[in-house]
């Protein structure tokens, strides 16, 4: 039987809220991504005598990100860094980070960070709330991040961002060396993310 006028009306009046709801549960599908290891590192910055600073580097690091597009208080973020590949400008200085006295990366060969609420600001910058883990020390960390586009709105590509924080390494027990080396590290994560 042929469809009425009125039936036929109703189903067209329909399109424009399916195409909403498709719309709708199409964004909210979480995007997962693992980090690009060639194209992602740590460095560490800590004042050195007052009138200088020395940086260390972590070069290998794995991870996983899941962002939720229009839901980014829902992204995860989870960075582990190889600590005992710690790099520093020389032998003395890594010595003794990798030493017991700063990471002592023998007894703890893992730092880790793990985020669990993004809150943008605009459509490339924001800040993720976690927490940090070395030295078998957690505490919470704030991360300030810088994406190089909109990460809502590139799924299924390749993103890449720039997070830093500030951390007092006497709360992670590194506490030596007071008069020489200054207790806050402002370290930066630079990592590319691979969608899944």
């Amino acid at each position: 039987m042929a469809m009425t006028v009125p039936r036929i009306l109703l189903r067209i009046a329909m399109l424009p809220l399916l195409a909403l709801l498709t719309l709708a549960n199409t964004a909210s599908v979480a995007q997962r991504y693992t980090l690009d290891t060639s194209a992602s590192n740590v460095s560490a910055k800590v004042p050195f005598f007052g009138l200088s600073s020395k940086t260390a580097r972590f070069p290998r690091m794995e991870g996983a990100v899941t962002i939720v597009p229009g839901e980014p208080e829902k992204a995860v973020i989870d960075v582990t860094f190889d600590a005992t590949a710690i790099e520093a400008p020389d032998r003395v200085t890594l010595a003794r980070l990798r030493g017991e006295k700063f990471f002592w990366v023998e007894k703890y060969p893992t730092i880790r960070f793990s985020g669990r609420s993004l809150k943008l600001t605009s459509t490339t910058r924001g800040t993720v709330q976690g927490e940090l883990t070395a030295r078998g020390q957690t505490h919470p960390a704030s991360l300030a991040v810088t994406f190089d586009a909109d990460p809502l709105a590139r799924a299924g590509q390749s993103v890449s961002f720039t997070g830093t924080t500030t951390i007092d390494r006497r709360a992670y027990g590194m506490s030596s060396y007071q008069l020489i080396v200054g207790n806050k590290v402002d370290i930066t994560l630079k990592a590319r993310m691979i969608p899944n």
